[in-house]
């Protein structure tokens, strides 16, 4: 089959076509044929780093993490599926784990599920990174009906399932941004859109929350934006947190008794550890976006396999809004 490989890593590291072999099924496995899969930010990390990250798979690499596509076999030990089936999940492109980059890829058939019936290929291959992300990141902090829930980063990868799962959840959504076009899309998903160049936390929490503070505050940022979560979580908040690789004082957060949550949610492919539970949060997305209350974002710039390059380049360059695909021919 052909695929997409690294044979060395750095920042730039050259996307390689190459032929290799097609996978051969281990017990719980399934063959997909791949139609599509999206770029994710811990995507180009592995790329760039290398083996500065632990879980990089070693070269030649074939990246990868998200897809969509079409079952073609079944391994033995594994229910629910069926050849011809159009699933999606997150399943590969780390440690010992092959990516999507690749006309096939044999995936635990616990981290996938049917792809909403609704979707294109394309559309789908948008969601499992950041929707099991999302969805993992509000469960654990506990949204509930009627709650105030603020989401930093709103048009963003993880940011834009994250506003509209807490609206599906029945929150009272709010979501900063860095500028109009953006806020109109915010406004689009029925969520109240905040300007983070011009409002200050202080004032957006007096404005939204009467000074009290939001119950939730997913943080798809991270870093230094962090201590703006801190100062908008209201006391005995929520704070939700992916990207959470920096020092901070939690000072604040001590005199507020918030409750941090950190989501890496590659722990299951990792260690492989409780698995299932990602195929069953994306059987429930599924649910989601059938029912209508989800829709990812996808940039407007298009990429085949062939120039996946240029669509790591798209998303590193900041300038993307919503998910970049990278679709087979």
């Amino acid at each position: 089959m052909k695929a997409m490989t690294i044979s060395k890593y750095g920042e730039n590291a050259i996307f390689e076509s190459s032929e290799v072999e097609t996978p051969t099924l281990k017990s719980g496995q399934v063959l997909i044929k791949i139609s599509a899969s999206s770029v994710n930010t811990v995507d180009t990390m592995i790329r760039s780093m290398g083996k500065d990250l632990p879980f990089s798979p070693e070269n030649p690499a074939i990246l990868g993490m998200d897809l969509a596509g079409t079952i073609e076999k079944i391994g033995e030990d594994v229910t629910g599926f069926s050849v011809g089936d159009e699933v999606y999940g997150c399943i590969g492109g780390l440690a010992d784990l092959q990516g999507t980059l690749a006309d096939y890829v044999a995936a635990d058939s616990k981290l996938i599920a049917l792809k909403p019936k609704n979707l294109s290929m394309k559309e789908a291959a948008a969601l499992p990174l950041v929707g099991i992300t999302a969805y993992e990141g509000l469960i654990r902090a506990n949204v509930k009906s009627g709650q105030k829930v603020l989401v930093h980063g709103g048009t963003g990868g993880v940011g834009h399932v994250a506003v509209q799962l807490a609206k599906h959840f029945g929150a009272d959504v709010y979501a900063t941004c860095g500028g109009e076009n953006q806020m109109e899309i915010i406004r689009n998903f029925g969520a109240t859109p905040i300007n983070y160049k011009t409002e200050q936390v202080e004032d957006y929490v007096n404005k939204y929350t009467n000074g009290v503070g939001f119950d939730v505050v997913f943080d798809s940022v991270g870093g230094a934006n962090m201590l703006k979560s801190f100062e908008a979580a209201a006391l005995n908040g929520h704070v939700a947190s992916t990207v959470s690789l920096c020092e901070l004082d939690l000072s604040i957060c001590h005199f507020k008794g918030l409750s941090l949550h950190i989501v890496f949610m590659l722990i299951p492919m990792l260690h492989n550890f409780k698995r299932e539970q990602h195929g069953e949060i994306l059987s429930n997305i599924t649910k989601i976006v059938e029912a209508g209350h989800l829709k990812p974002l996808l940039d407007e710039q298009q990429f085949s396999i062939e120039n996946v390059g240029e669509a790591y380049a798209r998303l590193e360059s900041k300038k993307a809004i919503g998910k970049v695909v990278v679709e087979n021919n």
